[in-house]
């Protein structure tokens, strides 16, 4: 059985609990952890303590119904575990699935972190298919109001996040974005005339990405695309508020979020397993993944410090610092009978500690 203490004092100096709770989110991440998926039953089989697994998994059950969250000081608390300073490459994305006949849809906003997405900020749309303008407008105040505008260096979305209403917040908010945009969408060309923006990249050769000198109007407004036609036929267009020489390579970063969700669905914690539906209580287990997330990075990169990771034959590592560290997380919470896994227990701890 893990000896929690130490993990309980850290987290609780990181996200300011009582110690009731900090000693339930302690637990709770260990046995996450070591069973690798949000399916509560399979949680409270191995939570710690001398209940039984009923009474363990009505305690959580509680947890997720009653008790409050501090998402702002969470959302906080992983920025500053992360060696990376401002201004923020932001990554906005949706993932959805289906538990019976219940469809359940999040909007995160990430940020771009060595190919993965750190979630920071999420929230639960009440419905099935795309997020709005207003709650796309409702995430992004969020982070302006914990980090300030001048902290986003420019926000990634994909073909889910155009619209003129959106496209024009963000100009008048002052911030920067590398959208997608759909191949039909109607812009001006060198003679002022409307045309689907694919026309203006058609006479490019396929792989050779073209930056429009000038801005063209698009959505009503004035915006600089860029665009490449790929080998498939289909066009990938970006659209930025200013002048971006390497909007293409910076929208690419947007593929992190999607990393991102792989690493909490079937690479990693198997998000599509949990049985909780209800929009809060799916928010707050999506809280407790996130701070899991952010600690298997974090011993991962530590790992790779001492000692890297092989790259193989087509240029990729054997293995992502995500699934490096929770592997290394997993063989110490499941071994921790042996003196040097207790040790090692407690470095890895000390890595999430701020201090």
């Amino acid at each position: 059985m893990a000896d929690t203490s130490l993990l309980e004092q850290t987290l609780r100096e990181t996200v300011a609990l009582n110690r009731a709770r900090g000693n339930f989110l302690a637990k709770f991440l260990v046995a996450l952890l070591q069973v690798k998926t949000v399916n509560l039953s399979e949680i409270a089989n191995v939570f710690a303590g001398r209940a039984q697994s009923d009474s363990h998994y009505r305690r959580i059950q509680r947890f997720l119904r009653f008790f409050e969250l501090p998402y702002a000081v969470i959302a906080l608390a992983l920025l500053r575990r992360l060696p990376l300073s401002a201004p923020y490459v932001l990554t906005m994305d949706r993932t959805n699935w289906q538990v019976g006949q219940t469809p359940l849809n999040l909007l995160v906003l990430g940020i771009a972190y060595k190919g993965v997405a750190v979630p920071l900020l999420w929230t639960v749309l009440e419905k099935k298919g795309n997020s709005n303008t207003a709650e796309r407008q409702a995430i992004v105040r969020e982070f302006v109001a914990l980090c300030g505008v001048h902290s986003i260096a420019y926000l990634a979305g994909d073909r889910e996040f155009i619209g003129k209403e959106w496209f024009r917040w963000l100009k008048t908010s002052g911030i920067d974005f590398r959208i997608r945009v759909r191949e039909n969408t109607q812009v001006t060309n060198g003679r002022g005339q409307l045309v689907p923006a694919w026309k203006l990249f058609r006479a490019q050769r396929t792989g050779t990405p073209l930056v429009m000198t000038r801005a063209r109007r698009c959505w009503g407004l004035d915006l600089h695309l860029s665009g490449v036609r790929l080998a498939s036929g289909e066009y990938v267009i970006v659209v930025a508020p200013q002048a971006a020489p390497c909007a293409l390579a910076d929208y690419a970063r947007r593929w992190e979020i999607e990393t991102l969700f792989g690493c909490l669905k079937s690479r990693g914690f198997r998000l599509e397993e949990t049985h909780v539906t209800d929009p809060e209580r799916l928010k707050k287990l999506l809280a407790l993944l996130a701070l899991a997330f952010c600690w298997a990075i974090i011993v991962g990169e530590w790992l790779t410090e001492q000692k890297p990771l092989k790259v193989k034959k087509h240029g990729r590592l054997c293995k992502s610092i995500f699934r490096h560290g929770l592997d290394h997380l997993r063989r110490i919470l499941c071994n921790l009978q042996s003196l040097a896994q207790r040790v090692a227990f407690r470095r890895v701890i000390q890595l999430l500690s701020c201090t």
